[in-house]
């Protein structure tokens, strides 16, 4: 609540707050904190004393700055009931003007009278005190002040700050009836208070224009002793005309930088300073205090007639309109000295550009002498002038520009949330703070907008320039309370600045004293709590803690602080997005992985896959069992990475099966794939959905035939398999490479290779054993080592070629396939040769059944005898010669009954009518077996069926 329609009174809200009920939402958040923390420090909202003090300056600069615009103020609201209250940093009222004279006789002293402390640790919430708190401009309206004594009134405060600091000097105040709230009111405050801020950098100017005229004034007063007596030739010049063509740029910076450090330090000193081109020159700096009292530093450069740059400037010596000019310059050059050192860029004090220091002489009284001062052929130029505060303010200024700089560069380096995070701290100490904490919610870290982050809120980081300060650890769930830093950021502020925990414990950290305590004990003094902003979404926060440097956080601290903040959430916001999409793609790519292996005897298989860091690709694997006990395995590879290649990905795969379960040889399988890739990359383009494209995938498809050892290969672009041979030799078959799917129109070649019962056969794709930085000579070299152990078990295998090969941070996807090769026993096959000749089915069925006896599959007689008679029937009538009749018993599985003929004709299962007489045998073949089908090879074709053993 607030101003509405000229309504102004959160009375019943304010009752029910103190009655313990809840009130988010019904108050406006900087009010409800200030509530919170003056309930916290046991204020009552009767109370009416505030601490009294006659201890201040009541003719302080920050009251000579403000004393004329009070003036102008209290002849504006002339005729009025507006008090004007000027307050100091720590809320001790020391200016009162009103608007009608009268008011100070009728008001109360709190009201009227200088020496009062308004902060809101004393008088709870106030238009000077939530000043203070939030270092922004504030409105109090009404019921929204705590003490009862303030209810019909309403104010806007706003913090008057020191441009050279940013620290909070004092605050403006008006106060006034409720009925005569303006939204005039707050701009005019905030003008009033520039005013005064403006007013105080003058006052800054004007103390470093009489430190200059004192110099100039000594400087006149040396050369004309010289002069007299002719004992030097030392002359004062401008920084420009200290070399022959003028100092360039870069020079003129380093000079200007070493001598605001030097500004810093209200001693004599003399530094060599290295500049471009080999040359070098000496800077002194010395102590100079105008009439008026003010201390403050002058800098000179110092260059003597043996340096090669200053022989053009021995044979004369400068006139009185010279050093008029001179003058005039460098008074032009103090009045703008503040802005001009603020924006200075400057290497760190050390740095290596300033060797050696000493104590150089200088007369009493200011004159900036040196023990060079003197000396023949010195030509002198004035660098800097000005107070040793200011030009700390200057140098400070830099290097927080140094670490935004160097924040722009250190944060955000990969796309992992945590480790951006750290980056964050990293950055931070020690150069800012002490200590820093980031505490993100288990969604962000996961990849996911927070829904409740107060509910959710995790310790991601916990870093600071020693290691036992008893902060929360990494990991722990952080539960925050209401008006807490951290909770006040979490509910829209933009940053909380406390720069005082040691002298008084904040109102917040009462709740938790004990954990507050083991912090304060380790001299922590300051703080600054900064919520993770990106995009509108609320992402955590960072805080940061000063104990070991003596100064507290200001201004300037905080706004560096939500500068880094700012930045690292924005990092941490591409790294939430990247890991939520990497996450998707993952999920998408595993589900269209296989999830568990297809039982079959061919092989004794292992499988490990292993995404990319930078991205999820498209490379997959797969097992697919084939009939007559025989087996495909197959690894392929879509280019690209993400979605759109995990997408495709799923779908070749899909295909693949599809046309593996069609009994297609490798090559024709390669050409359907490359057909599919080509209709699919054109519909890509047609769709025109803004989409990567596909540009191609590789493939690599085997058909390993245990009843004849023999495996049937082609690849399509992709590396070659690893052959292991019992022998513990590894060798890579060589293939015909065949193009890449995708091109389209061309064609892909198989070749057979005979694998030996216990051989491996290792397929893996190009992310194992190629890389930007890696030879892959090496590591094919790498994998043959790796290899070299025939007795490993798959499984052990892949975990060794994983540990061997593999980048410790693959940029691709690896898809690795191991499988150990079986055989069928030669007992275990039953072959017979027949002639077309349609008696012979009987015979078939008679050695059939005797052949199941021998193997102990009895059970599965009747089931065969009838299988086999309608297949051999077939083969005899409606196919050609050679006709063969073959049985496999595949051990603890099935038993396999394969009929092939010369013919390409397959038959088809149909229901047949009741009045057909043919078309029943292969219904019959279908009812009898749980699977069946027909193959094509280059001698014509094969019909199967096979019995499950356990169906017996």
């Amino acid at each position: 609540m607030g101003v509405t329609g000229g309504q102004i009174s959160p009375v019943r809200s304010r009752e029910r707050f103190l009655l313990g009920e809840s009130v988010e939402g019904s108050v406006r958040g900087p009010i409800l904190n200030s509530w919170r923390r003056s309930r916290m420090l046991g204020l009552s909202p009767e109370q009416t004393d505030l601490p009294y003090t006659d201890d201040f300056d009541p003719d302080s600069r920050l009251v000579r700055a403000a004393v004329p615009v009070l003036d102008q103020l209290q002849t504006r609201f002339s005729g009025s009931q507006m008090n004007i209250s000027l307050a100091d940093g720590n809320g001790t009222v020391l200016q009162r003007r009103f608007g009608e004279p009268a008011l100070a006789g009728r008001l109360a002293p709190i009201q009227s009278v200088p020496g009062f402390v308004f902060a809101e640790r004393y008088a709870g919430t106030n238009g000077i005190g939530l000043a203070l708190a939030e270092r922004r401009l504030c409105q109090v309206y009404g019921a929204e002040h705590f003490a009862e004594r303030s209810q019909s009134n309403a104010c806007s405060a706003t913090p008057i700050r020191d441009q050279f600091s940013g620290h909070v000097v004092g605050v403006l105040c008006f106060g006034y009836p409720r009925s005569y709230e303006d939204p005039v009111l707050p701009v005019l405050v905030r003008r009033a208070a520039e005013s005064i801020e403006r007013r105080l950098m003058e006052q800054s100017s004007a103390r470093e224009r009489a430190l200059l005229r004192t110099y100039l004034d000594a400087r006149l007063r040396a050369h004309a002793g010289e002069a007299s007596t002719d004992a030097a030739d030392g002359r004062l010049v401008g920084l420009d005309d200290l070399t022959d063509g003028g100092l360039d740029l870069r020079d003129q910076m380093v000079l200007k930088a070493k001598a605001t450090e030097l500004i810093c330090n209200p001693q004599r000193a003399a530094v060599e300073v290295s500049l471009s081109h080999g040359r070098g020159v000496t800077l002194l700096s010395s102590p100079v205090t105008s009439l008026s009292g003010v201390e403050g530093v002058v800098v000179e450069a110092v260059l003597t007639a043996d340096s090669p740059p200053a022989h053009h400037l021995a044979a004369s010596k400068p006139t009185a309109s010279a050093l008029g000019a001179l003058a005039l310059a460098a008074t032009e050059r103090a009045e703008s000295l503040p802005w001009h050192l603020a924006a200075t860029p400057a290497p760190a004090p050390g740095s290596g550009e300033a060797s050696g220091a000493a104590e150089a002489s200088a007369p009493a009284g200011g004159s900036p002498r040196d023990a060079a001062g003197g000396a023949p052929g010195t030509v002198r130029g004035l660098v800097l002038v000005g107070e040793p505060e200011v030009g700390k303010y200057a140098v400070a200024a830099r290097r927080r520009l140094e670490l935004l700089a160097e924040a722009s560069t250190r944060i955000g380096t990969t796309l992992d949330v945590s480790r951006t995070a750290w980056e964050l701290a990293e950055t931070a100490v020690p150069r800012l703070a002490d200590y820093v904490t980031v505490d993100l919610p288990g969604a962000v870290l996961r990849g996911e907008e927070s829904a409740d982050p107060q509910a959710d809120l995790h310790r991601t980081v916990v870093h600071g320039i020693r290691d036992d300060c008893p902060f929360y650890p990494v990991g722990h769930q952080v539960r925050l309370d209401p008006g807490t830093p951290h909770m006040r950021c979490l509910e829209g502020e933009p940053a909380v600045l406390e720069t005082d925990l040691q002298a008084t414990t904040p109102a917040w950290m009462l709740p938790g004293l004990e954990h507050a305590r083991g912090i304060l004990a380790h001299d922590v003094h300051s703080m600054i709590c900064v919520p993770l902003l990106a995009r509108g979404v609320l992402l955590g926060i960072a805080t940061f803690y000063r104990a070991q440097d003596p100064a507290p956080f200001g201004e300037d601290d905080s706004r560096l602080a939500q500068e880094l903040a700012a930045r690292a959430a924005l990092c941490i916001d591409n790294a939430r997005r990247y890991t939520r999409e990497h996450t998707l793609a993952l999920a998408l790519q595993r589900s269209l992985l296989p999830r568990g292996l297809p039982q079959q005897g061919a092989v004794e298989v292992a499988h490990h896959y292993q995404p990319a860091e930078s991205g999820v690709g498209g490379d997959w694997f797969d097992v697919i069992p084939l009939s007559g006990t025989r087996v495909a395995l197959l690894v392929g590879d879509v280019v690209g990475h993400g979605l759109h290649a995990a997408a495709t990905m799923g779908r070749l795969r899909i295909a693949a099966r599809n046309f593996a379960e069609l009994e297609l040889a490798p090559d024709e399988l390669l050409t359907h794939l490359d057909n599919l890739l080509v209709r699919l990359d054109r519909e890509e383009e047609a769709s025109a959905t803004g989409s990567d494209g596909i540009v191609g995938a590789t493939c690599l498809y085997a058909v390993y035939d245990p009843t004849s050892q023999v495996c049937t290969m082609a690849r399509a672009g992709h590396p070659p398999p690893a052959l292991v041979h019992p022998d513990g030799s590894v060798d890579f078959p060589d293939l015909p490479a065949g193009p890449p799917l995708g091109l389209g129109g061309l064609p892909f070649e198989t070749a057979e290779v005979r694998l030996p019962e216990h051989s491996t056969l290792v397929l893996y794709t190009d992310g194992l054993v190629e890389g930007r930085h890696r030879d892959i000579e090496v590591s094919l070299d790498q994998l043959r080592h790796a290899l070299a152990h025939p007795d490993r078990p798959p499984q052990d295998t892949c975990r060794a070629v994983i540990e061997a090969v593999a980048p410790e941070h693959p940029d691709d996807d690896i898809a690795l396939l191991v499988a150990r090769t079986r055989t069928v026993p030669a007992d275990r096959i039953a072959t017979w040769d027949l002639p077309p000749d349609p008696s012979l089915v009987s015979d078939v069925r008679g050695a059939a059944t005797r052949q199941l006896a021998a193997w102990g599959l009895d059970e599965l007689s009747f089931a065969a005898e009838l299988m086999l008679s309608e297949l051999v029937t077939n083969a005899v009538r409606y196919g050609s010669e050679p006709i063969q009749v073959r049985l496999i018993h595949d051990h603890d599985r099935a038993l396999i009954c394969e009929v092939s003929d010369g013919s390409n004709t397959a038959p088809h299962l149909r229901r047949a009518a009741s009045t057909d007489e043919g078309g029943r045998g292969l219904f019959l073949v279908a009812q009898l077996s749980q699977a069946w089908g027909a193959r094509y090879t280059t001698r014509g074709k094969v019909i199967w069926a096979e019995c499950a053993l356990d169906a017996a």
